[in-house]
Parts: structure tokens; C-alpha cells; sequence
């Protein structure tokens, strides 16, 4: 049975004891990203910060609010939303992740292009380590950036550094007006004609994503599909309107409904194929055109240069630099996940063995590297 601490302090805690009689541990929150990262090694000691679910501190006239780390994302979307406020990471699994899942993880979806990914949110953070000491990092103010470096680097660490405790966040508030204008294409060419005019004009989309044939039709769609999410007043929206003429137009629910579906792109084909993969491939803005031309299944964050392409057959050969973050548990241990790790790559190592000198927490997670 897993350990379910009730407060930070207990996070700690359990961490320490763990830690006393070098067990292994797994560190997890809602266990919804089983099918992502490296494989799950068998743990002496499995710790789960699913009931730290409080509302810390909220303040809707300062924008800013604080959650324990086993918070569900979709949860605090809700709250948040009650106040004509958001935190605009859209990561896959909003339905059943929790918020330091989601920065454990690095989870973020298509409007970061234009609010940012979750390090750019984050205004303070309480991690546990394996010391049993809770490190606070930042604050609750905007402008306080004291010791946010530590913060950073838990998110995209998937466990194998701390435990995250608390997360304090800087929110926005809702856009009067959201409309979504989607544009079909015969080539890829010519998808990528259009963005990048739109990406040179003065429009700021929210979000500005790109599907191959096969990715579309995995949305009931068709061609080479350019989606292009605008926020604002209605005096901006109206201008995307009369830029984007030609376009199909989607708002309110149907909006809604086809933005799930994107954010949700790998994991519904992974429940669909559970024995495939979906690799993520960098590429610059200009490359993503060769990615797009796969036979398989293709998202691209085509503001941002990342692609996301999904393969029925885990044997399937990658693009040089993909990294793949979601394949079948038991492929895992055999599978290539981070083949060409950067030159930052010792610095990693360096900070594991300053955390976590005997490597106890969760590991293999962090693609199969640390």
C-alpha cells in the first residue's frame, strides 16, 4: 500500500524515514502518466501526494494562488474559472493528473506559445527532500524570483530530485473572447505558407497548432490542418476574422471540444494503441514541414517548432533527436526513450548525486537516463 501523507510535513517525513534505511522509492501523485517517461522500477517504498489537495492561500485581486502538489488539474481550472481566471497550461491529462504531476512531467499544450510553459508560471514552490527538510523557493509575490532557480529545476525532473510540495502560481485572467478559425490544406507546403504569414502579420495567436492527414483524422477531420486559436476583446477577434477570411470558425463548446482533443492527442491514441509510442521531436520552425509529411499521425505546436508523432509499431524508426514520451510499460526497458542527450547532460548527473547521492527516487523515470 502506498504511503498518502496528509501534509508537506509528512511528505518530508516519509521521505526521510525511506531515505534512513535506503529504500528505493517511487514518488507519484494521481498515477496518470504511467504510459510516459522512463519505466516504473519496483519500489520499496511507494509515497503518493494524491490527498494533498488544499487551496493554500488564494488571492483572485493579486492573481496569484497556492496549492498542494496532489491539487487534480481540471480542479483547479474549475476554482479558478469561478473567478473569470485560468492558468493557461492545457496539458494532456487535465482530467486526471495533478498539478505537480503536470511540472514533474513538463506538461504544458498549445497556448504556450503565448503565455509561456509552467516554469513561467510558477512564483514560488515547497519541495521535500530526502533529508526530510521542506525547501521553499520563491514566494507569493509576482515580482519575487529569490530562489526560484531551485523550483526550476523540479519541473521536467519527474521525481528523481524532491518531492513537490506546494506550488504557487501566478494566474491570469479569462479573455473576454476566444474563437478558433481552422484552415484545410492540400500540401504541406501550403499549411506552412499560411502560418507562417499569420506568424509574420500582427496577429498574436493564443495558440497555433498544425496536423497532417493522419493526425486530422484522428480528429474526424481532413488535409493538412492549420488551427489557429485567437483571444482578446472583441475588437482583436474581429480582426482575426477579417485576416483569416475563408476559414471555418468554431467558439463556445465546439471550441472547446476540439481543443480537448489536441490536448489530448497522445494519450488517446496511446488508449486506442496501447502497445504503439509517441515521440517528441524539436524541430525549427522551418523543419516542421519534413515532420508533417510522416504517414503517421502528427501534432505540431507550430509557433514553437515541437512535434508530437505517434507509431503504431514501437519498433518504428525516429527522426534523429525524438525523444519518446509515451510508449507501453512493459516496451520501456528496451526502448531507445532519450537516445542523444545534450551537453547539459553531466550537469543533470551532477545535480542527481547532490539530491539524491544514492539515487532512491524513482528511478529510471526520467526516460531511462537518471
Amino acid at each position: 500500500m502506498p504511503i498518502l501523507p496528509q501534509s508537506p510535513e509528512d511528505l518530508a517525513s516519509a521521505l526521510a524515514q525511506a531515505a534512513a534505511k535506503k529504500q528505493s522509492i517511487r514518488i507519484y501523485g494521481g498515477d496518470s502518466k504511467r504510459i510516459m517517461g522512463g519505466p516504473i522500477s519496483p519500489a520499496d517504498a511507494e509515497i503518493s501526494t494524491s490527498q494533498l489537495r488544499r487551496v493554500l492561500a488564494y488571492e483572485p485581486s493579486d492573481l496569484t494562488i497556492s496549492v498542494e502538489a496532489g491539487m487534480p488539474v481540471g480542479e483547479l481550472n474549475r476554482l479558478l474559472a469561478d473567478k473569470e481566471q485560468m492558468l493557461p497550461l492545457d496539458p494532456p491529462f487535465t482530467d486526471s493528473g495533478t498539478i505537480a504531476g503536470t511540472l514533474a512531467a513538463s506538461l504544458s499544450g498549445p497556448r504556450r506559445r503565448l503565455y509561456g510553459s509552467a516554469r513561467d508560471l510558477i512564483i514560488g514552490m515547497k519541495y521535500a527532500t530526502l533529508e526530510g527538510k521542506i525547501v521553499q523557493s520563491g514566494g507569493m509575490v509576482v515580482k519575487n524570483v529569490a530562489g526560484l532557480d531551485t523550483a526550476k529545476l523540479m519541473v521536467g525532473s519527474w521525481g528523481t530530485l524532491a518531492a513537490i510540495a506546494v506550488i504557487n502560481f501566478k494566474v491570469l485572467p479569462k479573455p473576454a473572447y476566444s474563437k478558433t478559425f481552422l484552415m484545410q490544406f492540400d500540401s504541406a507546403q501550403a499549411a506552412i505558407v499560411k502560418r507562417n504569414g499569420i506568424l509574420n502579420s500582427v496577429l498574436q495567436p493564443a495558440a497555433i497548432d498544425m496536423l497532417n492527414p493522419a493526425g486530422a483524422a484522428r480528429l474526424g477531420l481532413s488535409g493538412f490542418l492549420l488551427a489557429v486559436q485567437a483571444v482578446g476583446s472583441a475588437t482583436v477577434v474581429a480582426r482575426y476574422t477579417a485576416e483569416l477570411t475563408g476559414s471555418q470558425s468554431l467558439d463556445g463548446e465546439q471550441e472547446l471540444a476540439l481543443w480537448g482533443k489536441i490536448r489530448e492527442f497522445a494519450p488517446n491514441f496511446m488508449t486506442e494503441n496501447p502497445q504503439g509510442l509517441v515521440a517528441k521531436i524539436p524541430r525549427t520552425l522551418e523543419e516542421i514541414e519534413g515532420i508533417l509529411r510522416l504517414p503517421q499521425p502528427v501534432l505540431a505546436r507550430a509557433g514553437a517548432g515541437v512535434c508530437y508523432a505517434a507509431f503504431n509499431d514501437p519498433a518504428a524508426s525516429l527522426s534523429p533527436g525524438a525523444i519518446i514520451e509515451y510508449s507501453a510499460e512493459q516496451a520501456r526497458n528496451k526502448l531507445p526513450l532519450w537516445p542523444a542527450p545534450g551537453i547539459d547532460f553531466k550537469l543533470m548527473q551532477n545535480l542527481k548525486g547532490l539530491f539524491d547521492p544514492n539515487h532512491l527516487l524513482n528511478q529510471g523515470r526520467l526516460y531511462g537516463r537518471i
